[in-house]
């Protein structure tokens, strides 16, 4: 899961901004957690998890992001370095907290029923994450740079792509004020 993000739009950390009773990563890593994957690996700086409640004291292995100034591509390479060559790698954004445990979980098991080179979460209105990717795709995840290189990188290889479909619409991510007011008016009683 990808949540070492600068937050450039936003203007401030989004990774920290109170959701329920927890925060906008808390909300992510706690549905991940509820999940049926193996094993759930968070990139996130130690200065900002410390501002996540309860973030470690799950299941959730937390990783610093890479030194590298190079955008989620360098928090990609420090998630796969710490997942090592398990299969697959599912990729989480740490700021899209509408990606819940059963999203996870039907994805999971789509890229499980064919075993392609990678997966997308395909939603009614469009493409999303989460997305899959074998051992296969390793080397050309770990070349990547800069951000929305994955999303291009899925673009030079179509074929290779399989779309499992997930029920509704893609989960707004947190990139602005109003993308957090949506988000929080739109989980604001959701049980947790």
């Amino acid at each position: 899961m990808l949540g070492a993000g600068s937050s450039q739009r936003l203007g401030r950390p989004k990774q920290t901004l109170p959701l329920g009773d927890t925060t906008v990563l808390g909300w992510v890593v706690r549905d991940a957690e509820r999940s049926s994957l193996d094993r759930v690996v968070v990139v996130v700086p130690s200065e900002l998890a410390a501002d996540v409640p309860g973030l470690g004291h799950g299941r959730a292995e937390l990783v610093p992001p890479a030194a590298s100034a190079d955008g989620c591509s360098a928090s990609l390479r420090a998630g796969l370095a710490a997942a090592g060559d398990r299969e697959p790698v599912m990729l989480l954004l740490g700021d899209m907290p509408g990606v819940g445990a059963a999203v996870i979980d039907a994805v999971r098991a789509g890229w499980e029923h064919d075993l392609p080179w990678a997966a997308v979460s395909s939603y009614e209105d469009t493409l999303g994450h989460p997305f899959v990717f074998s051992t296969a795709a390793f080397s050309a995840l770990t070349s990547l740079h800069g951000d929305k290189a994955v999303w291009k990188l899925l673009e030079r290889h179509p074929e290779r792509i399989a779309r499992v479909p997930v029920p509704g619409q893609r989960p707004a991510d947190v990139d602005t004020e109003d993308d957090y007011a949506a988000v929080r008016a739109a989980f604001a009683d959701e049980p947790r």
